[in-house]
């Protein structure tokens, strides 16, 4: 489990196909930290360390994560939030995120705010998902409160630290974002839809 409070970012220095399989390779200031068979956050989604090489580090995705999230969609030197899964008897800061990304979202606008930014964000028209105002949302694995919900559309404001030590200060319109939906709304939206 994850809390949606970004660690530090990666460097995406390797993808190595094999198969359906891709292989990535990382650099961050953690990489020290991690262990094989460990799970970490990569833009939301979890993935487990295969191998350790000094100060880089590698994942494994497999076609069904490439073909539900943003990461078929990385090149080599391209940044991703990390986050490494929530100690138990650590402060639980963000919200209750699972790693598991529900779909794939595309940043419709950007304002700046002049000491904010809002991101708007449109996804699948055919999708169950929904938002609430004020409520919880998985951006690229980071923990925000939905400022604006409409049908296939929500936004979100970014406060300067988020914004500089995120993947959202190089986000541009018609990118790709993972979104993992609130997991109590979810279920709410199931138990209603029966």
């Amino acid at each position: 489990m994850f809390t949606g409070i970004i660690e530090t970012l990666a460097t995406l220095k390797r993808i190595e196909k094999e198969n359906t399989n891709v292989h990535f390779t990382f650099n961050s200031s953690i990489t020290h930290e991690l262990k094989i068979d460990q799970s970490v956050a990569h833009n939301g989604v979890c993935l487990t360390v295969v191998a350790i090489n000094g100060n880089e580090y590698t994942v494994t995705a497999i076609d069904e994560t490439l073909q539900k999230t943003n990461l078929g969609f990385l090149n080599v030197g391209d940044f991703v939030n990390l986050e490494r899964c929530m100690a138990a008897n650590g402060r639980f800061d963000g919200h209750i995120v699972q790693g598991h990304v529900d779909e794939v979202g595309t940043v419709v606008s950007i304002t700046d705010n002049n000491g904010s930014w809002t991101y708007t964000i449109s996804y699948n028209t055919q999708s169950k998902n929904v938002t609430v105002e004020k409520g919880s949302i998985t951006i690229n694995g980071t923990s925000l409160t939905v400022v604006n919900s409409h049908k296939n559309e929500f936004s979100v404001c970014i406060i300067p630290y988020t914004f500089d030590n995120t993947v959202f200060k190089t986000l541009g319109v018609n990118d790709k974002v993972n979104l993992e939906f609130d997991i109590v709304g979810k279920y709410v939206a199931r138990l209603m839809g029966k």
